[in-house]
């Protein structure tokens, strides 16, 4: 659990946590070598006083048998402060005490060929004191014959120059520290400014101002984030204009019809109109008001078809079934306009006909498609227009092709791309419709991951005829034969 937890992580929180936690955590790190380093300068000039009292002492051995006259010399060579006190001691080579203190205790290495006229140093107790010695065995007239030499002294006055070593280069680190966090706070601070700049730019911003923000004045790491920021507001703007493309277009559709049926109405309630104006305007009114019902089921289905994304449902499907449920609904309308509707292709169940998809948005497809191609093929009792679905399996490359042919006027290269888009309408038709139906094909077929293509059905004839053809990924074999 944390002691210090933020409801909403803070950048500037998190980066100062980041700089100031390793200095709180390095700070008694620095005073416990601070504390070692201190110990050790303050031993190097008594250790040489030391030093230089065992050798002194040690010149005072004679040769032969150990014999000394101490008193004089031990007053004026061994001199101790006030806070320390100043111990020696002089050892015959059979261990006997010649003079000094007989409590000092012995040095902690047996080795005396080793450190034979070397002073060494050590540390012990005496009497429950620290004690600091130095020792040193001098050789004397016989083969192996060596005395020991120790001075020894308390080591009050080294504590003392330790601690105001420490409390020298302490006391100011007191002040520093809280002076580096400061310092380090006000960086910080002013290291984000840049980001309230463009916070306050953003805020200030007009609620329809979707234009770029202007990168090049922000930290370099914060220019990704902007960026991104840009291609949203670019891809946001694209769909704003979209849907107010849309909304004009749909509100000009749909204001043809409605003012046919206002006028058809007036027409209607004139003095004097005869029965057959009547027939005639009630006629009128059915047909304005078919077509505003088509405009607005297709503007539905459009917002449907938009507005499933990720959200869209697939099952596994028989496309074949499907396409020919729509071609035999349509049969009806298409003899109404004489046209010859007929479906050539894979039968249901084969082999390679099933897919991923959603049936109802698949039907929907399909039947934009066959209500396009009969709405602008010409068609007379004397000469039927033809259309033609095909359902096409390619097993070997698992892909299913639907086709919808016609022999219509077709449509020019120049306006192939064009016939995608809301409400466009082929110049020169007289065919009624929205506009709607081949963005709604497009749209599913983007769901499916499926492509939409248009080319000429006959493209050495005239009419060239027309040939809408969309590629689906069908199933594996295995899998579409349970």
């Amino acid at each position: 659990m944390k002691v210090f937890q933020r409801e909403q992580y803070s950048l500037f929180g998190g980066i100062l946590d980041w700089m100031l936690t390793p200095l709180l955590l390095l700070w008694p790190v620095s005073l416990a070598l601070t504390w070692l380093v201190a110990q050790g300068l303050a031993n190097q000039p008594y250790d040489r006083a030391l030093e230089y009292g065992a050798r002194e002492l040690a010149g005072l051995v004679q040769q032969g048998q150990p014999q000394f006259n101490l008193a004089h010399a031990m007053k004026h060579n061994l001199r101790a402060s006030a806070s320390d006190h100043v111990y020696y001691q002089v050892l015959d080579p059979q261990g006997r005490l010649v003079g000094g203190e007989p409590d000092l205790p012995r040095p902690p290495w047996t080795d005396t060929e080793r450190h034979n006229g070397e002073v060494q140093l050590y540390d012990a107790e005496l009497r429950g004191v620290d004690m600091r010695l130095a020792a040193v065995w001098v050789p004397l007239g016989g083969e192996g014959q060596r005395a020991l030499v120790q001075v020894a002294e308390t080591r009050n006055q080294r504590s003392a120059l330790a601690a105001e070593i420490i409390r020298g280069v302490m006391l100011p680190q007191f002040v520093v520290l809280p002076l580096a966090v400061m310092l380090v706070w006000m960086a910080l601070a002013r290291g984000i400014t840049p980001l309230h700049r463009l916070e306050e730019r953003i805020r200030a911003r007009k609620p329809d101002d979707l234009s770029p923000l202007n990168f090049q004045d922000v930290p370099l790491e914060v220019a990704p984030l902007v960026n991104a920021v840009d291609d949203l507001l670019g891809r946001l703007g694209e769909s704003l204009a979209t849907q107010k493309r849309f909304l004009a277009d749909a509100a000009h559709q749909l204001k043809t019809p409605l003012a046919g049926l206002r006028m058809q109405a007036d027409l209607a309630q004139r003095e004097g109109t005869s029965t057959q104006e009547l027939k005639r305007s009630l006629q009128q009114i059915g047909r304005a008001s078919m077509r505003a019902s088509h405009t607005v089921n297709q503007l539905l289905a459009l917002a449907r078809v938009e507005g499933t994304g990720a959200a869209l449902a697939k099952q596994r499907c028989d496309l074949a079934r499907l396409v020919i449920d729509v071609v035999r609904d349509s049969v009806p309308r298409a003899l109404d306009r004489c046209v010859d509707l007929g479906y050539d292709g894979a039968e249901p169940g084969a082999p390679g006909v099933w897919m991923d998809g959603n049936p109802t948005l698949l039907t929907e497809l399909v039947r934009n498609l066959v209500d396009n191609a009969i709405n602008y093929t010409p068609s007379t009792p004397e000469q039927p227009g033809v259309v033609t679905v095909r359902l096409l399996t390619d097993t070997f490359d698992r892909m299913l092709v639907l086709q919808v042919e016609d022999t219509g006027p077709g449509v020019p290269e120049a306006e192939r791309a064009l016939v995608f888009q809301p409400f466009y309408r082929a110049l020169g038709t007289q065919a009624d419709g929205s506009g709607l139906g081949l963005p709604i094909v497009q749209e599913i077929a983007r769901l499916h991951g499926a492509q939409v293509s248009l080319e000429p059905a006959r493209a050495q004839q005239m009419p060239p005829g027309a040939r809408f053809s969309v590629r689906f990924a069908a199933l594996p074999l295995l899998l579409s034969a349970r």
